[in-house]
């Protein structure tokens, strides 16, 4: 028997909660593998947090697709749609409560990568049901997904010398193996 939709993503968010967690701390167990370095943080960079979000989404997306996804015609569309919810979340709400607080809480911090998971699935699954085509075609929204992980991995390697991308820590940007 096949699953529901809502059972999909009430999983989805505990996968990519529990995933996103632990992705946080692979890159130092790993000893900085460069190969790891590809989706997970390298740094504590705003930027390098987001991936917290984006793989496991992305694979949780594929598992999904093979189950439900090919019975439902805008499914990449949603996918995409939560995708850069979640993405711009986690920036946004970081920039705006640091700026009014002039600093941040690691809890705070926490937070909002589990809010920007939620919204993100929240914003799936509204796509999902709604019963409206989605105006990006499928294999469009499904290639900018690939697009989005391909330049975030590139950008862990050649980092723009911005701040969403530097270490608060350190100073530094990006992989420094």
């Amino acid at each position: 028997m096949k699953k529901s939709l809502t059972y999909w993503q009430t999983v989805g968010f505990f996968f990519v909660s529990v995933v996103g967690t632990l992705l946080h701390f692979l890159f130092a167990w790993t000893g900085e593998s460069p190969l790891v370095a590809l989706f997970a943080p390298v740094n504590e960079s705003v930027w390098e947090h987001m991936k917290l979000v984006l793989w496991p989404m992305a694979v949780f997306a594929l598992a999904e697709y093979r189950s439900i996804g090919k019975e439902i015609g805008r499914f990449w569309c949603a996918k995409l749609k939560g995708l850069l919810t979640a993405l711009a979340l986690i920036p946004a709400v970081y920039y705006i409560y640091t700026g009014a607080l002039g600093t941040h809480w690691m809890l705070f911090d926490i937070a909002i990568f589990f809010l920007a998971t939620g919204a993100g699935f929240w914003v799936e699954t509204r796509t999902l049901t709604q019963g409206k085509p989605c105006r990006i075609p499928n294999k469009v929204a499904a290639g900018l997904i690939v697009l989005i992980l391909v330049v975030f991995a590139l950008v862990t390697f050649l980092p723009p010398q911005i701040p969403i991308f530097q270490d608060p820590l350190s100073g530094t940007y990006g992989f420094q193996g």
